[in-house]
């Protein structure tokens, strides 16, 4: 089998997402957190799209989050743009709508964003997408935005721990690599425009690059891809986060999980959205776990370097990394894979 796509959609044809109270796995009672894993882990087989409830985030800290967030987008587009991505070192910063592409884009989505990736401020452990983060000016946007993305992190931290307990291994299997994740939180703007074409999407269908993601956004418009080949919407929920499975996972699970392709149609009103990638530390092997191969389940994906997969996506994503590509000043990594190599897409139900 050709090494890092599967053979057929795994998934149910699902109409809703299940919805999962993840808060047994901080229990200290294992059976406890066994439970809440072997719910998450269907879940994931299922869809590889869920809704979390119980994660224990803060409410304050999400309406700061969107609050500091709708005063940066309002800002002129000048004034955003000195903080533009491509003046960073480590990927973080402004992305003017255009900037990025999606594997088999017709046109532009129609979307501004400001990423903020894990502050990396030691030296010896920069990469090219873990380093410093490029931070605005604006008074109190580090103060609001930081307290929201370390508490996604540290859920991110206990869903890796599910994640392993759901899989039939030790639950320190994935966080015994997260010290200095390139973890990335994306701050999202969907501006409203009716006069839009109806097929204008706001971001084309993708899966994620890195193991999962956990998403807060605060308009619907997010669609998903079930096992059936049909487009499902996603509807708010309170207090919920959506989880999705991503690339990396999908091969560290020798594809008991596989990574769901999804999509944001053309927006109905303004929207934002906070998707946090949640990724193993960059130099992390990622192949499928020994413990999930056998004569019957053979490796289905060769191995690749968590952080030299992200890097090799997001340069042939984003139009400032392929121009440097372009002119020499920098290398795909070796081995690096194409755009949509993996989820269903690589599996060919689309």
């Amino acid at each position: 089998m050709t090494p890092g796509k599967v053979s057929d959609n795994p998934h149910t044809a699902f109409q809703t997402l299940p919805v999962v109270d993840v808060s047994g796995l901080g229990s200290s009672d294992p059976s406890q957190r066994q439970a809440a894993a072997e719910q998450l882990g269907q879940a994931a087989r299922d869809a590889g799209f869920l809704y979390v409830v119980g994660h224990g985030i803060p409410a304050d800290y999400t309406e700061r989050l969107i609050a500091r967030t709708k005063a940066y987008f309002a800002l002129p587009y000048a004034e955003k743009m000195r903080q533009y991505i491509g003046h960073s070192v480590n990927h973080s910063g402004y992305v003017p709508e255009g900037e990025e592409r999606f594997y088999g884009a017709k046109s532009v989505d129609k979307k501004e964003a400001y990423d903020i990736g894990y502050d990396m401020l030691e030296p010896a452990h920069r990469r090219p997408m873990l380093g410093p983060n490029q931070w605005p000016d604006m008074p109190g946007f580090k103060e609001d935005i930081l307290p929201y993305y370390q508490s996604v992190l540290a859920l991110g931290h206990q869903l890796f721990r599910g994640f392993a307990l759901a899989l039939g291994l030790a639950e320190d299997t994935f966080s015994q690599h997260i010290r200095r994740p390139p973890s990335q939180l994306r701050l999202i703007h969907y501006p409203y425009n009716p006069d839009l074409p109806p097929d204008t999407p706001g971001i084309g269908a993708h899966t994620d690059y890195e193991c999962f993601t956990i998403l807060k956004p605060t308009a619907p418009g997010l669609e998903v891809l079930n096992g059936a080949g049909e487009w499902i919407d996603v509807p708010l929920q309170d207090d919920a986060f959506v989880i999705n499975i991503g690339d990396m996972m999908e091969a560290l699970s020798n594809g008991a999980f596989v990574a769901t392709s999804h999509r944001v149609r053309k927006v109905a009103e303004e929207r934002y959205s906070f998707p946090m990638f949640c990724n193993l530390d960059y130099d992390t092997v990622i192949e499928p776990l020994p413990e999930l191969v056998s004569d019957d389940q053979p490796p289905r994906y060769e191995p690749l370097i968590a952080g030299e997969h992200l890097y090799a996506q997001t340069i042939q994503t984003f139009e400032y990394l392929k121009q440097r590509l372009a002119r020499g000043e920098l290398e795909l990594p070796e081995g690096a894979k194409g755009l949509s190599s993996f989820g269903q897409k690589a599996g060919g139900a689309v």
